[in-house]
């Protein structure tokens, strides 16, 4: 080992170290003294959502009415789980109490996996996309990306896909680090840094004056050459996977669906071969054909957006279980909201899209669940799973194509996603069965991630020294 790369051991270590001891000093301080302002920041949430318990080797017990057996599609009652440090150490109807174990008692509330939105921003936020990047600096956008991730764990988000920072480069591999530090909270990440796509492509400032030379909220690659060269560049700044942005801007004209695409299939291949190189993958911003078709082909992870998908299409997303995202949630905020009713995101592509899922649906194309929230509020992204719902699938594929799909696409497969001995410790309550009503993901009142306890709201009660 290099003198540099020793050095730098050290440091993660008394990093480590010094939040170690910092959570501890909050926690037994914030259970003292609360200041009225602190509960104000933190939207009267109660006082443990925002001060984690510290996890350590000594065992936890979750009791609860029901348990989510998430690929059995039925709830356990009563529902346990023993967590040991970090992981899953049981879980069923009931788990071994070993001497010295805290008991949490979650009442009548149902115990399931952590949550997970495959399509996130958390550099953005209500309001107009395309001025973010020219009036907000990234420094403050890094301060406001830190406030959606804690949003969306407290919400019971506590796995995320971030699909680009839209002008923020690198940023995201910040945040997500200091996540893993426990410097603040927030779900665990995969970062794609900024997205690529092409000159005059989509997030590329068309909007504006070209005279005025406003930068594009993505990386700019307009062959395979500069797709490798960029993606190289994105994995060195921290990326965990590619994002490209292969169609736009989608058009609906009587009826009928347009979106030109931007990579050929010859360019998507050599992008994705260098992804493989390097153990990562790439997914696709992409609403339909030809663009679809290309990048099934060239062997994308997944098919964010989907709103148009040949038949050919979805035979090769069937084959090599390429995911598509439906992203429901943001087409119906932009429907609703009339600031942004001027993008031509109305009632009528909404529908489309909902009688094409459909089709995607009878047809056996794999879906994750993924939100686009950012240009929705952060902690709502929930909504996805109603509406997904709503247009047809039943509440326990949604939960299968949330956990379960959801896990794979992350590359956290046998790790997220479920309630098993060896999985990380991501466990959240809801109030409800969200077999029988979708909604009750909506209702989260209990948050662990990683074994440390980020929100207890309410029913919670805690008994020390609970003997086998």
């Amino acid at each position: 080992m290099t003198a540099r790369k020793a050095k730098a051991k050290a440091k993660d270590r008394r990093v480590e170290q010094h939040c170690l001891r910092a959570s501890i000093g909050s926690m037994i301080w914030t259970r003292r003294f609360v200041p009225a302002a602190l509960l104000v920041f933190f939207g009267g949430v109660a006082l443990a959502a925002q001060t984690p318990s510290v996890a350590s080797e000594k065992a936890v017990v979750l009791h609860a009415a029901h348990l989510l057996d998430v690929a059995a599609g039925r709830l356990v009652s009563p529902g346990e789980v023993l967590v040991r440090g970090h992981v899953i150490a049981e879980a069923g109807a009931a788990v071994s109490r070993p001497a010295g174990a805290e008991v949490i008692d979650l009442g009548g509330l149902t115990l399931m996996p952590g949550l997970i939105d495959a399509h996130t921003h958390l550099f953005l936020h209500p309001g107009a996309e395309d001025l973010q990047t020219v009036e907000e600096p990234v420094p403050e956008r890094v301060i406001l990306a830190e406030i959606a991730a804690r949003d969306d764990l407290m919400a019971g988000y506590t796995a995320e896909r971030d699909m680009g920072t839209e002008g923020a480069g690198s940023a995201d591999s910040a945040v997500r680090n200091a996540i893993d530090k426990g410097l603040i909270p927030g779900p665990r990440m995969r970062v794609s840094g900024n997205a690529i796509s092409i000159l005059g492509g989509h997030e590329d400032a068309i909007h504006f004056n070209p005279a005025s030379h406003i930068p594009s909220n993505a990386d700019y690659a307009n062959n395979a050459t500069e797709l490798v060269e960029t993606i190289r560049r994105q994995l060195k700044e921290g990326a965990d996977f590619i994002k490209i942005y292969e169609t736009g801007t989608d058009r609906l004209v009587d009826g009928k669906f347009s979106t030109p695409y931007q990579y050929t299939e010859a360019e998507l291949t050599a992008a994705v071969t260098e992804a493989k190189r390097q153990g990562t993958r790439v997914g696709v911003h992409c609403g339909g054909e030809p663009g679809a078709l290309y990048a099934a082909k060239a062997g994308v992870v997944s098919i964010d957006h989907a709103f148009q998908l040949s038949d050919e299409t979805i035979r090769i997303m069937k084959e090599k279980q390429i995911y598509a995202v439906p992203t429901f949630a943001i087409l119906e905020y932009f429907a609703k909201t009339s600031d942004t009713a001027g993008l031509g995101w109305g009632d009528a592509i909404l529908a489309y899209h909902a009688a094409e899922f459909k089709k995607q649906m009878a047809a056996g194309v794999p879906f994750a669940v993924g939100s686009d929230v950012g240009p929705f509020p952060h902690g709502t992204q929930a909504r996805e799973m109603e509406l997904m719902v709503q247009y047809g699938m039943s509440p326990a594929e949604v939960l299968k194509a949330d956990l379960i799909h959801g896990a794979r696409l992350l590359d956290w497969e046998g790790k997220i996603g479920e309630l098993k001995k060896g999985y990380f410790a991501d466990v959240i309550a809801v109030d409800g069965n969200p077999l029988e009503d979708i909604s009750a993901t909506k209702r989260v009142k209990f948050v662990m991630k990683d074994g440390v306890v980020y929100r207890e709201q309410g029913s919670g009660n805690r008994e020390q020294g609970s003997k086998q």
